[in-house]
């Protein structure tokens, strides 16, 4: 392992599958962009058919060195691209999920996963490790899916005045400024049946407060070009949409529409399962 690991690190889960080397590539690319360090981590479990026989030890070190080789050729994966990132893998015996909260609470700046996987870091169709990180992480995450290579579009984010909501705009002009690309914010409303004021005035609402909500972070990003777009329609199905054409969505990990106890949104959710391009899930820091 790494002698000098970074808290400012990048980590992402491996487990050998596409989706997994999709999830490095973007991993990597993103290290790259920010001068992170980048942390690989592969985490395995020796499973045996049925509950009455005892794992032996020969298996353990069969699978203790599988997964190391695993990681070791990842890294030299990133390695060969030439681009200098600091990088280092890691082969943890544990659950793929807890392994990676664990980390991420020792210090992380973002951890990445791939949609799906198979093996130790997810074996199921979403819903598994992928979630588990994206609901329970103290860090922001990352899920790649979709156009996981795409650099052109530009970096979309989901505005609705929450403090999750500004988290994820912190998030956003961020990865826009050193992606060089444009900034499109979008806050979504729906229209009631019979609305109580005139469209023109609901959605004049709506447009003020979008522009309340950048007002800072345009001054904190003269160099951003930011574009701001209110949509009458569902948050989820307004932000799915715009995934065709943008390189990454970002949103908070919880706004104004769901439950105050859920640790994720709906919108989240249906991003993680729906878009198109990599989705980055903003969870509000806790405060010191």
């Amino acid at each position: 392992m790494n002698a000098n690991i970074s808290a400012q690190r990048i980590v992402v889960g491996y487990d050998g599958s596409d989706e997994a080397r999709w999830a490095v590539d973007w991993a990597a690319a993103e290290a790259e962009r920010t001068g992170a360090q980048l942390q690989i981590v592969d985490a395995y479990q020796i499973t045996w058919p049925g509950a009455y026989y005892a794992v032996a030890a020969e298996q353990f070190e069969a699978a203790r060195e599988s997964a190391e080789q695993c990681v070791a050729e990842i890294v030299d994966r990133v390695r060969e691209r030439g681009t200098g990132v600091d990088v280092f893998g890691t082969a943890v015996e544990g659950m793929g999920a807890a392994t990676l909260l664990e980390i991420a609470e020792a210090g992380a700046r973002l951890v990445v996963v791939g949609s799906r996987g198979a093996g130790g870091l997810a074996n199921l169709l979403m819903g598994s490790v992928s979630q588990q990180v994206a609901t329970h992480s103290p860090v922001p995450v990352a899920v790649v899916r979709g156009r996981s290579a795409a650099t052109d579009g530009p970096v979309v984010v989901g505005v609705d005045g929450s403090p999750s909501s500004d988290a994820a705009l912190a998030m956003a002009f961020e990865a826009a400024r050193t992606r060089g690309t444009e900034l499109v914010a979008i806050r979504a409303h729906a229209t009631p049946p019979q609305p109580a004021v005139p469209l023109a005035d609901l959605e004049a609402h709506e447009r003020a407060a979008l522009t309340a909500s950048l007002a800072g972070w345009v001054l904190k990003y003269p160099d951003v070009k930011v574009e701001a777009l209110v949509a009458a329609g569902r948050a989820a199905k307004v932000l799915v949409g715009v995934s065709h054409t943008a390189q990454l969505v970002v949103v908070g990990s919880r706004g104004h529409g769901g439950f105050a106890g859920l640790l994720l949104g709906s919108v989240g959710q249906q991003l993680m399962h729906h878009a198109e391009c990599p989705v980055l899930i903003v969870h509000q820091r806790k405060a010191a």
